[in-house]
C-alpha cells in the first residue's frame, strides 16, 4: 500500500477550526492548479455564526482568502463541499446546497472571470435531485472526453435515514447540463462503511479516495480509504488502511510530487483544514487504523 497517497504526521494547518467542539469545521477541500501559477483552493467553514464556503489562493501551505460564497446568496439554508476548476475565460466552481427546511440538498455552478467574482455569482442548479434523493460534495473532471461528476447521493425515502449515502457517477459534454449513470460506489453490509460511501478524490491512475461510516452514530465521523476500477463502478482496494481524515483530496504537482487537502478531527470534535506533500508514491509514516 506504498503508493497511496495516505496522511501523515508532518503537516500544515491551513484553516483552523473556527470554534471549539462539534459543528466548528473548516475543511472539505478542493484544491487545483491556477493556469496562471499558484494553487486555487476552495473549502468549507461551518461555526456559530453559519456556514460559507471560501475561495482562497496561495503557494500551497498559504493561502490568501479572495471570495466568500454564503448560503442566502444561493437561496440555501446550508453549504458544503465545492469543486473548482479553471475553465476558458475563467473559473466554475460546483457548490453543494441544502434546501432550507428539508434534509434535500442539490448541487449548483457558479461561473466568473475570476475567483474574486465567484462571491457575487448567479447559482444554476446542475444536479437538483428530487423527492427520491439529494446530492452532494461533488467531485468534478475535465479532460478531452469531456466532463465528469462524481456527487454524494442520499435518499429521502426513510425519514430521520438521509445521512446514508452511496455515490453516483454523472457526465456532460459542457459542464452544465449532466446524464447520470447510477451509483458507482457503495457501503458494504458489516463493513466500516456499511451506512455509505462517498467519493472524495479520484486519481490519475484511476483509483479514488472514498469517505464512509459503520452507522448513523457515526454521521460527521467518516473516515477515508481507498477504491479501485470494477466493472463500470468501484471497488475498495483490499487491505487499504482505514485513516481518520474526511474529505481527503489529492493534488499531483508538475514536479511529480503530491499535495494532499483533508479535513481532521480535533479530540474536542472541531475539525482543521491541513495539507502535506508526499514524494510521488512514497506515503510511509502513515496513521493506520485497526478498522477493518
Amino acid at each position: 500500500m506504498d503508493d497511496l497517497p495516505l496522511p501523515t504526521d508532518r503537516y500544515d494547518v491551513v484553516a483552523t477550526a473556527p470554534g471549539a467542539g462539534p459543528q466548528h469545521w473548516a475543511g472539505a477541500p478542493s484544491a487545483v492548479l491556477d493556469p496562471e501559477g499558484g494553487v486555487a483552493l476552495g473549502y468549507r467553514v461551518r461555526g456559530d455564526r453559519g456556514d460559507h464556503v471560501v475561495v482562497a489562493h496561495g503557494d500551497g501551505v498559504r493561502f490568501e482568502t479572495v471570495a466568500e460564497v454564503r448560503p442566502a446568496g444561493l437561496g440555501a439554508s446550508m453549504v458544503e463541499r465545492p469543486a473548482l476548476l479553471p475553465v476558458d475565460g475563467g473559473w466554475r466552481m460546483y457548490v453543494s446546497c441544502a434546501t432550507p427546511g428539508t434534509r434535500h440538498w442539490w448541487v449548483g455552478v457558479l461561473e466568473a472571470r475570476d475567483l474574486a467574482g465567484l462571491a457575487g455569482a448567479e447559482v444554476r442548479p446542475v444536479l437538483p435531485g428530487g423527492a427520491e434523493a439529494g446530492f452532494k460534495d461533488p467531485v468534478v473532471r475535465r479532460d478531452a472526453n469531456g466532463w465528469r461528476m462524481w456527487a454524494c447521493r442520499h435518499p429521502l425515502d426513510v425519514p430521520g435515514a438521509e445521512d446514508r449515502m452511496s455515490t453516483t457517477y454523472a457526465t456532460s459534454d459542457d459542464g452544465l447540463h449532466w446524464t447520470q449513470h447510477g451509483t458507482v460506489l457503495a457501503g458494504r453490509p458489516g463493513a466500516w462503511d456499511a451506512r455509505g460511501a462517498r467519493l472524495t478524490c479520484v486519481l490519475p491512475d484511476g483509483r479514488a479516495a472514498y469517505d464512509g461510516r459503520a452507522s448513523a452514530a457515526e454521521n460527521w465521523f467518516e473516515r477515508t480509504s481507498f477504491a479501485q476500477p470494477a466493472g463500470d463502478g468501484f471497488a475498495p482496494v483490499p487491505g487499504a488502511p482505514v485513516v481518520d481524515v474526511r474529505y481527503l483530496e489529492v493534488l499531483p504537482l508538475p514536479d511529480g510530487t503530491v499535495r494532499l487537502y483533508y479535513e481532521a478531527r480535533l479530540p474536542d470534535e472541531s475539525h482543521e483544514l491541513r495539507t502535506e506533500l508526499l514524494p510521488q508514491a512514497t506515503c510511509s509514516d502513515r496513521f493506520d487504523s485497526p478498522i477493518q
